[in-house]
């Protein structure tokens, strides 16, 4: 068979969503580079995917036939069975639940996968929407916190492009481990440093980026709305408020202010643990500079004071008055492409009054029974919880529960699926067809399969039409193709579509949505708030209505642990969260905890190879390396690692609580987390 060249998307968890180029060589990906179908990407991919990919695809762990448990839960013991042998045995057991405990007692437990719109969630979501199943609220995992806080403010609405970055004279990386997990944008920023451009790093942990800033701020972990409130105050002392902009454009500058103030310099160098004379120079030069560009990244939303810390920064760029075609903020991309999600997902399928569940309440729920009626029958797909979620061992326990049926759509074999009574092989975005926007650009794609379906491996859509007709659902939605459900998710009559169909997109070409006139989407210049008000709400009453009172303005809460340490989870450059290319899913393979030299003085560890860390809710053993590139108090190691890297089958997951809060969003708090360390036995 000849070597084929195919189209195709990279649509694992990253801002970038990059466009490829596949060689196929006899069925089999050979080869994986970057294309110039999305012109921002430019050809240019990550190393992860160039080097892991045909692991990832055809490797040992890949799941191609439908299996069934024949061993202890958790044992990883299965058989192989047939494809209708598998969905009599689903809905023989979903039936059974049904009619003893209703159908609020199956609920789907899955994330964002793929990130394709159709594999994401299309078909699946009806399904579990006629089926009357519990609804799940996933955005409380990660990204709700920094999508309520930017809609909060701006409205829902795209931010700046991220190749605004190329041209301005001053790039601000804000909790964002951008060469790891944002490229693209590391890109146009050393384009602009190149042109004489700044850049300043606001993080914790001395990343990758954070080696070439002209400054670095390395603040305590929770503490970025004291620091936005002290550069806000000195802002506004230096005169670098545009006063005139914030009398048209800007709701409730005197109460932000009002909470600002408190924080001067002096006070907030003290609560970040930061030179003061390095929040000076900050505020200068974001005074001085035209273009600016801000660019939040997720470390920014995982604590306590999320919410507030990503407003009080989004508030800056507004309070300067530098909101244009050249300089804002790297935000609120997947509002670029107008998605009409309820037509895809059919929530007027719904049964009136199904209850929604918070995905981090899942793990409680599931060991204590503590809702009526109780959670019996899950289908995990998109999603490796056993590893992500939030108090590792409570989701564990509960995942043990005999009386509990689970169905596991998967890639891999990953240690959720483990725990699984029915295992379905699912195809690879490499084996489907499906439209791609992207969280972190302006660009819609869409591609087609370059390979079959690897063994028996099917669609997600295929799978949920499939057990749709197993169930019994005849409704004309069930029976809907895949470039039907592209029609369906995008608005093709929107004048960003430019009368191409979703659909018919080319797989050469992505399309980039912009202005009537063709100019890139940027706020203030062609794009204005959507909030109420239409104004930029630093004051926000939706805010308040959806979360609480306390809500309405940004606010400090003061960290609380009893532990002296606060970990944080960067990004991995060996993986894309727990989706495993290259290097994190087996013993010897756990990331190292990044300690600074005086917190390991003071804990005899200057020597130590392993070290034990550990909290309330549980115990991890990871090599330990001693370096400065975490501050005083601050200890880091990277998300995603499977539970098989580390001796006591518990990874940093397993240390973060789930039952603490961001302000908003009823967010997670990974970057919040106490723990002490000790030398391992």
């Amino acid at each position: 068979m000849a070597v084929l060249e195919r189209a195709g998307v990279c649509t694992l968890d990253c801002p970038d969503t990059c466009s490829l180029t596949v060689t196929v060589d006899d069925g089999r990906i050979v080869k994986v580079r970057g294309s110039t179908a999305l012109p921002y990407t430019d050809g240019v991919i990550c190393n992860k995917v160039a080097h892991h990919t045909d692991a990832f695809v055809h490797g040992d762990a890949r799941l191609q036939f439908p299996l069934k448990r024949v061993g202890p839960r958790g044992s990883g013991r299965f058989e192989r069975t047939s494809w209708d042998e598998a969905l009599d045995l689903i809905h023989q057991r979903v039936t059974a639940v049904i009619e003893r405990f209703g159908p609020q007692a199956v609920m789907p437990l899955n994330y964002a996968g793929p990130h394709g719109l159709l594999s994401g969630d299309s078909m699946s979501l009806r399904f579990f929407h006629k089926l009357g199943a519990s609804q799940l609220y996933r955005r409380a995992l990660c990204g709700g916190v920094r999508s309520e806080a930017w809609s909060g403010t701006y409205g829902a609405v795209p931010g700046l492009g991220p190749d605004a970055a190329a041209d301005a004279q001053l790039n601000i990386v804000w909790g964002n481990n951008a060469t790891v997990s944002n490229l693209h944008l590391v890109r146009n920023i050393r384009t602009a440093k190149r042109k004489g451009g700044r850049l300043v790093v606001i993080d914790p942990l001395r990343t990758k980026i954070a080696a070439q800033a002209d400054l670095r701020l390395a603040l305590r972990p929770g503490t970025d709305v004291v620091l936005g409130f002290a550069l806000a105050v000195e802002l506004e002392r230096i005169g670098a408020h545009d006063q005139a902009f914030i009398a048209r454009h800007v709701e409730g500058y005197s109460a932000f202010m009002d909470q600002a103030r408190p924080w001067t310099i002096a006070a907030a160098a003290e609560a970040c643990g930061v030179p003061a004379d390095d929040i000076r120079q900050l505020a200068r030069w974001m005074a001085d500079a035209d273009p600016l560009v801000l660019a939040p990244g997720n470390g920014l939303e995982r604590g306590r004071n999320g919410g507030s810390g990503i407003r009080a920064a989004i508030a800056l760029p507004a309070l300067m008055g530098k909101l244009s075609a050249t300089s804002g903020i790297v935000l609120g991309a997947s509002h670029a492409v107008p998605k009409t999600m309820a037509k895809l997902q059919r929530p007027d399928l719904m049964p009136a009054g199904t209850r929604t569940l918070n995905i981090l309440d899942v793990g409680r729920h599931l060991e204590r029974d503590d809702i009526d009626p109780p959670l019996r029958a899950l289908f995990i797909y998109n999603h490796n919880p056993l590893v992500v979620h939030a108090d590792q061992n409570r989701l564990k326990r509960g995942l043990a529960r005999d009386d509990i049926f689970l169905v596991g759509i998967e890639i891999a074999m990953t240690e959720s699926m483990h725990y699984c009574d029915v295992v379905l092989p699912s195809a690879t975005h490499f084996e489907c067809d499906d439209l791609y926007g992207a969280y972190g650009h302006h660009w819609l794609q869409r591609a087609e399969a370059v390979i079959a379906p690897v063994g028996e491996s099917l669609p997600n859509t295929e799978i949920f039409r499939r057990l749709a007709r197993r169930f019994g659902f005849d409704d004309d939605c069930f029976a809907a193709s895949d470039s039907m459900l592209m029609d369906d998710a995008v608005d093709g009559s929107h004048p960003r579509l430019r009368g191409v169909v979703p659909s018919r997109i080319p797989t050469s070409q992505a399309l980039r949505m912009t202005a009537p006139d063709g100019r890139p989407l940027a706020l203030f210049d062609n794009v204005m708030p959507a909030t109420p008000s239409g104004k930029v709400e630093l004051i926000s009453d939706t805010l308040a209505t959806r979360w609480g009172t306390a809500a309405r303005l940004p606010a400090f809460r003061p960290h609380t642990s009893r532990f002296p340490l606060a970990l944080i989870s960067p990004a991995s450059d060996k993986r894309i969260s727990s989706t495993l290319l290259g290097h994190g899913g087996a013993p010897a393979e756990a990331p190292p905890l990044m300690m600074h030299p005086d917190d390991a003085r003071r804990r005899r560890l200057e020597h130590a190879k392993s070290v034990r860390v550990w909290n309330d809710l549980g115990e991890v053993v990871l090599p330990l390396l001693v370096t400065d590139a975490v501050p005083p108090g601050v200890v880091a190691s990277e998300k995603g690692a499977w539970l098989a890297t580390s001796t006591t089958g518990q990874t940093i997951s397993a240390l973060v609580s789930a039952d603490e809060r961001a302000d908003l969003a009823e967010g997670a708090c990974y970057n919040d987390t106490g723990v002490e360390v000790a030398a391992a036995a």
